[in-house]
């Protein structure tokens, strides 16, 4: 791990470092533990801000258990199983149609027809879970 990373993860409180005399910084050994959950929640598309919420739950000078992790990834599953269910939404139908919104089609016969689906805003709207019938006006 880079030292801008560590900087950078102290200013936002996930870690704590401690100073010596010379002003170098030396981080606990649960430090190390944090770290790796914080690479971990990363990799699976967590956000920082997500991160630091589920750290913030945590004694602040110890490392991680196993009934921590698992109080924490119960809390995350909901998020995480509605992102997979995104995702595999977006693989199934991704060779076919775009999903409409985003890179709108102006008239997509199949599942936007008059680009009915900008109304309900930015991104894939169906992929993102709205329903064509919420789209008003000319179909």
């Amino acid at each position: 791990m880079t030292h801008s990373a560590l900087r950078f993860y102290e200013s936002r409180s996930l870690i704590t470092a401690h100073r010596t005399e010379g002003g170098q910084r030396r981080y606990d050994r649960d430090v190390l533990r944090r770290l790796a959950f914080i690479d971990v929640a990363q990799r699976v598309g967590l956000s920082l801000t997500d991160i630091g919420a589920a750290l913030a739950s945590l004694p602040p000078d110890r490392a991680p258990t196993t009934r921590d992790w698992e109080r924490i990834s119960r809390a995350w599953r909901p998020m995480l199983d509605e992102r997979i269910r995104r995702l595999e939404g977006l693989r199934d139908r991704l060779g076919g149609c775009i999903g409409c919104g985003c890179l709108s089609l102006r008239n997509c016969p199949l599942y936007n027809p008059d680009d009915g689906a900008a109304a309900l805003g930015a991104g894939p709207r169906y992929l993102l879970g709205d329903d064509s019938s919420m789209v008003t006006g000319p179909r």
